[in-house]
């Protein structure tokens, strides 16, 4: 229930947004702001996972392609409880994964070559767990549409800066308008995008790692992974987009940018220490 009133929050934050950036070229404007809110509004709750595999060229693998992540997986989903999602492979050596859809009956896991080639089997149950519980928990739907609000939202602040650039506007006459279009830019545009990136909780990696610890019946594992993970995404950090961030099981960057400072992640040294049940100062 929770997850389903922040899709709501955020697909009306979204229109919001639209018809604002809309109105500032007058009611013609208007009007196409509010027939583009409805598109990518239905756009963002059936395609949103769509959109995010097709952004990482994910490609679907059948049992033959990929046996050893069928068979994980299949033995997660009837320990879980929870029907067996479809199956990516991302063309991509850093390694990382996630999980998409907007329910468990419609949910994808997708996993880097870079991951399976660094994972043993019990590292790989943990990493496929933490993301088969993103699925258990209903959380991949609020993940999959503030990636496309995100994205959605610097879309929007391009078009404004443009607009001003070339001098549009509600008025050829009035900077006004070209004035709001570069705010949105520099101003808005990023500071909506954080935002959306705090609203996805840290607290939803603690609860995935919990659960999948549980679904894969150890710690150990996950925990294993997390630390192989962390240092590898940091010496071969992914082409990632900011505002799919949030989705991986690890912070796609490299640590080095200012965007880690925002980072939707808790530390790894934090996650493994609640999954082992350590104390850390």
């Amino acid at each position: 229930m929770v997850n389903n009133v922040k899709t709501v929050l955020l697909l009306g934050l979204l229109t919001g947004i639209i018809l604002a950036i809309g109105s500032f070229w007058g009611e013609s404007g208007l009007m196409i702001a509010l027939v583009m809110s409805v598109m990518m509004n239905f756009a963002s709750y059936f395609f949103s996972d769509k959109i995010a595999l097709s952004m990482y060229r994910a490609q679907p693998v059948t049992r033959e392609q990929a046996p050893q992540i069928y068979r994980i997986v299949e033995f997660l989903c009837a320990r879980g409880g929870i029907p067996v999602p479809k199956i990516y492979v991302i063309p991509d050596q850093s390694p990382n994964a996630f999980a998409t859809g907007r329910n468990p009956q419609h949910a994808s896991v997708a996993v880097t070559e870079g991951a399976l080639r660094l994972l043993n089997e019990e590292e790989l149950t943990g990493v496929l767990a933490h993301e088969l519980a993103h699925v258990k928990n209903r959380d991949i739907l609020i993940s999959s549409v503030a990636a496309t609000l995100a994205g959605m939202i610097m879309w929007i602040a391009n078009m404004a800066r443009f607009a001003a650039i070339f001098g549009g506007g509600r008025d050829s006459d009035d900077e006004g308008g070209g004035a709001l279009g570069m705010l949105v830019t520099i101003v808005v545009a990023p500071i909506a995008a954080m935002l959306i990136q705090f609203w996805i909780s840290r607290t939803r990696e603690y609860q995935a790692d919990a659960g999948g610890a549980a679904i894969a019946g150890s710690p150990h594992g996950l925990a294993s992974a997390l630390q192989k993970l962390d240092n590898y995404a940091k010496k071969i950090p992914m082409e990632a987009s900011p505002s799919t961030a949030h989705m991986f099981i690890m912070h796609p960057f490299s640590g080095k940018a200012l965007m880690n400072l925002f980072s939707t992640h808790p530390s790894t040294e934090k996650r493994i220490a609640r999954l082992l049940g350590r104390s850390i100062r």
